[in-house]
């Protein structure tokens, strides 16, 4: 197997693109191989956790972020379209409040949907938003989540980050719909913990 990483507007975020072999019987791909993705850059030799998340359209989760134990993401969509997003937490990064984003398919079998991962390091907040009729998408996470007060989320439509969301009418967890501006968590303390490495 052989990944090929395009890198993305801001640094640490990528997308992953692994060699998919296709013929007329079907198909085989490599989702993951330590030494290839290691090589690639993509921290994942520690994962903790592989998640799979299903929605109906417009549904809008996000943007999340874990500073305890820090996680970072490996995202895919597994059948479905969406938009997928990650925005740079870091303190001291130039790209501060700036964002990633990115509409991936996925349709198993399909040789003309390309089979792509999204990589959103620890220090971003990420999130998504479902733009068929229901997508399914995997994220094998670099932490163990947790729900304790080491985890929260900036407000999906923050004037001050500038997403331009491809839902005019998201559904959203209570949760989200109430999430703080990315002003007011870098005023807390907590904030610190993500800084260009």
């Amino acid at each position: 197997m052989k990944v090929n990483v395009e890198e993305t507007s801001i640094a640490g975020c990528r997308i992953i693109h692994p060699t998919v072999f296709n013929d007329d019987r079907g198909g085989f791909v490599e989702l993951y191989r330590r030494d290839e993705f290691v090589a690639a850059g993509i921290p994942l030799e520690a994962s903790h956790q592989v998640n799979l998340s299903w929605s109906v359209k417009n549904v809008v989760r996000g943007l999340h972020f874990q500073w305890n134990p820090r996680m970072g993401k490996l995202m895919r969509v597994v059948s479905g379209e969406a938009f997928l997003v990650a925005v740079d937490l870091r303190k001291d990064s130039p790209t501060l409040g700036k964002h990633v984003s990115r509409v991936m398919k996925g349709d198993p079998g399909n040789p003309d949907v390309p089979l792509e991962f999204f990589w959103a390091p620890e220090s971003f907040a990420r999130g998504f938003a479902v733009l068929s009729d229901r997508a399914v998408i995997e994220y094998i996470c670099t932490g163990s989540y947790t729900l304790t007060k080491d985890e929260s989320g900036i407000l999906w439509n923050d004037p001050s980050i500038g997403i331009d969301w491809p839902v005019k009418e998201p559904i959203l967890s209570g949760k989200d719909s109430e999430a703080q501006t990315l002003v007011e968590w870098l005023a807390k303390p907590e904030s610190e913990v993500f800084r260009v490495p």
